[in-house]
């Protein structure tokens, strides 16, 4: 397994949870080889960090694309790092 690292900073959280909800967790979790997503937020709102777990690399690299190419991302949210990672261990 691989996983898609996503770092953002988030400009209007009411905006970004409506984006991730309609928008983002939709599209990745309907990508092929998708195995669980984990979106997660800092306590001050402004900067969030998801992990997606996909079942190949190739199939986590093709979600990675679309978050460096911002073609899933919410209004007032900015991709800072994305990264493809091996899956090394999990429970």
């Amino acid at each position: 397994m691989h996983a898609v690292v996503v770092r953002v900073s988030i400009g209007d959280a009411e905006i970004a949870d409506k984006g991730l909800r309609e928008q983002v967790v939709p599209a990745v979790s309907n990508a092929p080889g998708f195995v669980a997503g984990y979106w997660t937020r800092s306590d001050d709102g402004r900067n969030g960090l998801s992990m997606l777990v996909f079942e190949s690399q190739d199939a986590a690299r093709a979600v990675a694309e679309r978050f460096r190419g911002a073609t899933i991302i919410p209004e007032t949210v900015t991709v800072s790092r994305v990264e493809v990672r091996q899956v090394v261990a999990n429970a």
